[in-house]
């Protein structure tokens, strides 16, 4: 058997752990420089606020119902993430992250442990631990293990939010239920074929025949074909390098200033460079973009991207971030505000296996040890604390966030602080 753990809300879930008096209140949680609602509590939801909602559109209506709205501290709830995941290899030896707020489990050899117990007292102990609500799905295989997830959260009191789909007549029923675009795979282009074809649910998804998903989908949909019908097509997948790095931001104002924009870009190449050496990366092509405000419609509108092409692969912050500032240079034209830009790193090899050039000095291998160096001060000392010459040294670029929550597990500055009298 499968498991798939899923918190609750998670952003907003993480942002009540310290805030108790919010429990049963709507929550908000937005976007980077509070733009948009990326998470939001079943409170909020039942007040019509969608995944998505712009917060100037909504303020009146968070005002008028007493909406808490967070900006995003994405620090906090990755380390949130992190504990969750440690409790859970106590319960399970075989792990896959799935992202900040999902993991599966593969109970394969748990043939004496009774699953739904045994799930149920995990997120007990969650609950106990970190007073994060979790569901968990338990099925034969991944994808029924998604809609086994799907089911305990929407009728935690009927399940207990831990739910098993361990019989054909208990997954044709779940199926029967499953909505056709809920479906794992299923994107929007699939979903209008198939529901211009009178299908509704996952089960109608399984009537079809394999040829025919085969020839309209192609392997992917056979393995989600099969994968629904209970027959196993996906094991745990290991954790691989990322086969590109980005770091893009919006800007809190508008600017038309090239130095402004030199500054942003080789602060973007530096923490993607940093990103690079974690994974023991180098790469090949660094591309950057830029973009005006495609909101302001009253604005000249202005995007492009350059790439550049490095002699040698690299993961050298000062490299990439001269070759990232030639590449703004290529591309920036005056008059026009900038709203938005980024760093793109692509064509990865591992840093021991690279091939480099005999007329092309290495500055990757010349620079290995500053770099080297920064990545342990920073790490010890804190983000950002040594940075480039290019970079604002006085200056931390920061966004928009006026609600932004402390990072109660990760600062002791910005620890809970309790009066014993």
């Amino acid at each position: 058997m499968f498991g798939l753990i899923d918190g609750n809300n998670f952003y907003a879930s993480c942002e009540r752990i310290f805030r108790p008096e919010l429990r049963n209140q709507p929550v908000v949680v937005l976007s980077n420089n509070d733009g948009c609602a990326i998470a939001r509590s079943n409170e909020a939801k039942a007040l019509g606020i969608p995944m998505g909602a712009p917060a100037f559109q909504y303020r009146d209506l968070f005002l008028k119902h007493g909406v808490t709205a967070f900006s995003a501290n994405f620090i906090l709830y990755g380390d949130i993430s992190n504990r969750i995941v440690n409790i859970c290899r106590r319960y399970c030896k075989d792990l896959e992250i799935y992202s900040i707020d999902e993991s599966f489990m593969d109970f394969h050899g748990y043939d004496y442990v009774d699953l739904q117990k045994h799930c149920e007292e995990l997120r007990e102990k969650i609950f106990l631990g970190l007073d994060i609500p979790t569901s968990i799905g338990l099925a034969p295989t991944k994808t029924l293990a998604k809609v086994a997830n799907k089911i305990a959260k929407k009728f935690p009191e009927k399940t207990g939010s831990v739910y098993t789909l361990d019989s054909p007549k208990k997954i044709e029923k779940a199926l029967k239920w499953f909505p056709l675009e809920d479906i794992w795979g299923i994107g929007r282009r699939y979903y209008h074929k198939f529901s211009n074809m009178g299908l509704k649910t996952a089960w109608d998804f399984t009537s079809l025949p394999e040829a025919f998903v085969q020839k309209e989908m192609g392997i992917m949909g056979v393995r989600m074909h099969r994968e629904l019908r209970g027959i196993k097509q996906y094991e745990l997948s290991e954790t691989k390098p990322k086969k590109g790095i980005a770091t893009t931001r919006t800007f809190d104002k508008r600017t038309s200033d090239l130095e402004v924009l030199k500054e942003r870009i080789a602060t973007f190449a530096f923490k993607s460079s940093e990103k690079l050496r974690k994974q023991q990366s180098c790469c090949r092509y660094v591309t950057v973009f830029v973009m005006t405000d495609r909101f302001k419609t009253d604005l000249k509108q202005y995007s492009n991207s350059f790439t550049i092409t490095l002699t040698n692969p690299s993961h050298s912050a000062i490299e990439i971030s001269k070759a990232a500032t030639k590449a703004l240079e290529q591309i920036y034209l005056p008059h026009f505000q900038y709203k938005k830009a980024g760093v793109m790193l692509s064509e990865f090899v591992p840093e021991d296996q690279r091939m480099t050039s005999l007329f092309d000095e290495d500055f990757s291998q010349k620079h290995h040890p500053i770099m080297q160096i920064v990545d342990k001060m920073n790490r010890r000392l804190g983000s950002d604390k040594l940075k480039l010459a290019s970079m604002d040294v006085q200056r931390t670029w920061k966004m928009n966030q006026k609600n932004l929550s402390p990072r109660y597990t990760t600062d002791l500055s910005q620890i809970i602080k309790v009066k014993a009298e």
